[in-house]
């Protein structure tokens, strides 16, 4: 064995060289945190807090006294081939008690990343201050952070007017606070980078907490987000650098869904745009993360819109259908209510040629009661989609235009009614499902819809056979933007955007007890107003049915006839697929 020392073993030095020299590369590479506030100027400092996420506070050599100010943890810049000049900003959950997303963060920054932003985790005090509201130091650590993102925009290649947040449950009260309220300090200033604005530029906002009066002191929802006295809090400003933000919350989340539906109304009547995401049956998590990147890609932070694609040319096949049949909806003298003016109604049956599923999909188009056309971009994209998947789809042509001296909607309901009569009292004899029946329509369609899911115990018409001694109730719907769902649009487009509260849900909906889940897809922008999809799901959610709901920034009436790819527009039947998968048993 050598004698040499150490230090002077020429093997050993050069691995010491090389350990030394990794640790160099290792160090210029590592993750960047950055204390947000200066040594001493930290407002409200309280001992007990400290600014940590839980996964390094859970160490065994933690020491708290090191960890006391709120910090940015910079990644790595993304790839220069796929940068795209804007920063998220990354924000954990935890009550206001703990940041504990740990491996939200680390999908969030993977994801991001990737799409070519620079990602930043923003770590603020917890636990919960004393003597101060529940997220003071929080909103204190995020007005900061927010000014020193901006002020290292060009710094670390990003535009400082490009600056959106991803965040969960207590972070996600924070953002919104970010989001809507950056107009009000939320702490004295302590030095020149004070004066950098705090406001953002988006958000992705999931299963934000505390929203809701009835749990705004720090706790779930004590009413689950109902009653008369419970409302919005008042924390939220509303300001005029209030930014768009998508919402992601689960129907079963105890942290009310009612926060979120409450704050996209809000959205909606300061003019600002947004997306609502409800998701049935989900508790308390992150949901719908694709859906955020839409909203982004929609909103033009992922660059330039794609040109808009026409639905009809792509899905222009009818390859995965086996076979076509007519049928009449009524028997030739019987149909009631019969007005020479109006169009014959009839049933088409579309099986795939491959079935995967004995459910049944029966679809129509809107057309504002004067016309429908089962052939046209509202029915038959979704029909040959559902045939992909494996599914029969029976379209029907129902009587328009509106009949006279009548509801607008009544020989159209009457059609309805027939209709899923029909397709229950054939649907064994076809190897299929008489108690898997759901109905889908748009516009007018999709008020027909609301009809059929809420008031199927309503006779519409005498029976005039056996057909009629069936059942007409429906296992699900599908809302492709309902019109005249709310009191301030029974007629035409919403006069007020269906965004006050005296516009409340018109009275033919009887809400009956064989009302059926829904799945509710909007354009935010619609004049036919996103509100009625919003407060139906919320009046479902009170009688205990979970459906579902999207809507779609920016995106006006018949979203979907042409639309860009990488958007909700584009990939909305998707949605249907999901929700089919998650409704039909």
């Amino acid at each position: 064995m050598s004698t040499l020392s150490p230090i002077h073993h020429p093997l050993r030095n050069r691995i010491i060289l090389l350990i030394a020299c990794l640790y160099c590369v290792l160090t210029v590479q590592a993750w960047e945190r950055e204390a947000i506030w200066p040594k001493g100027k930290m407002p409200d400092a309280q001992p007990h807090q400290i600014a940590a996420m839980t996964d390094e506070a859970g160490q065994k050599d933690f020491r708290p006294d090191k960890h006391r100010t709120a910090y940015l943890e910079w990644f790595d810049a993304p790839a220069a081939d796929v940068r795209k000049d804007g920063c998220m900003i990354l924000i954990s959950g935890g009550s206001y008690e703990c940041c504990c997303d740990v491996n939200l963060i680390r999908m969030w920054r993977e994801t991001f990343t990737k799409l070519g932003f620079q990602c930043v985790n923003f770590v603020y005090r917890t636990p919960r201050p004393q003597g101060l509201p529940i997220y003071q130091t929080a909103w204190e650590d995020g007005q900061r952070a927010v000014r020193m993102v901006r002020s290292e925009a060009r710094k670390r290649g990003f535009d400082p007017e490009k600056i959106g947040v991803i965040s969960m449950s207590a972070g996600s009260h924070l953002a919104l606070l970010l989001a809507t309220s950056s107009q009000t300090p939320a702490y004295a200033p302590v030095d020149k980078l004070d004066t950098v604005p705090c406001h953002i530029n988006w958000a992705l906002v999931n299963a934000p907490a505390y929203v809701t009066t009835d749990g705004a002191t720090g706790t779930p929802a004590i009413r689950q987000g109902y009653g008369l006295d419970v409302q919005l809090s008042d924390v939220f400003k509303f300001d005029a650098k209030t930014c768009p933000v998508s919402l992601h919350h689960g129907g079963n989340d105890p942290y009310s869904p009612n926060g979120s539906t409450l704050i996209y109304r809000e959205f909606r009547r300061h003019h600002v745009p947004a997306e609502l995401h409800l998701y049935p049956g989900k508790g308390h998590g992150a949901f719908g993360l694709e859906r955020g990147i839409e909203f982004m890609t929609q909103m033009g932070y992922m660059g330039p819109v794609a040109p808009e694609e026409d639905i009809m040319q792509r899905y222009a096949s009818d390859e995965a259908r086996r076979e076509k049949t007519t049928e009449d909806l009524w028997p030739e003298g019987k149909m009631p209510d019969a007005q020479a003016e109006q169009c014959k109604p009839y049933l088409e049956w579309h099986f795939p040629k491959e079935l995967k599923t004995k459910a049944i999909q029966i679809i129509y188009s809107g057309g504002s009661y004067m016309g429908n056309n089962p052939d046209g971009f509202e029915v038959t994209p979704a029909r040959r989609y559902l045939n992909e998947q494996g599914m029969t789809v029976v379209t029907m042509k129902y009587r328009t235009p509106r009949p006279r001296g009548l509801a607008k909607h009544t020989t159209a309901w009457q059609d309805l009614q027939r209709a899923v009569r029909i397709v229950r009292s054939k649907a064994e004899s076809l190897g299929l499902d008489p108690n898997q029946i759901g109905i889908m329509g748009s516009s007018a369609g999709g008020h027909l819809t609301l009809m059929g899911v809420t008031s199927s115990l309503h006779q519409s018409y005498l029976p005039i056979d056996d057909i009629d001694k069936q059942p007409c109730n429906v296992q699900w719907g599908i809302g492709i933007y309902p019109a005249y769902a709310l009191t301030d649009g029974a007629s035409d487009p919403n006069t007020e955007g269906g965004n006050p509260d005296s516009a409340v849900l018109v009275p033919e909906f009887s809400f009956d007890l064989k009302t059926s889940p829904m799945l509710f897809i909007h354009g935010d922008a619609d004049g036919y107003a996103s509100m009625g999809s919003v407060k139906t799901w919320e009046k479902m959610r009170s009688m205990g049915i979970q459906s579902e709901l999207h809507t779609l920034a920016l995106r006006p009436h018949c979203f979907q006839r042409t639309a860009s790819p990488g958007t909700g527009s584009y990939t909305w039947l998707d949605r249907i697929g999901e929700f089919l998968k998650y409704i039909i048993k």
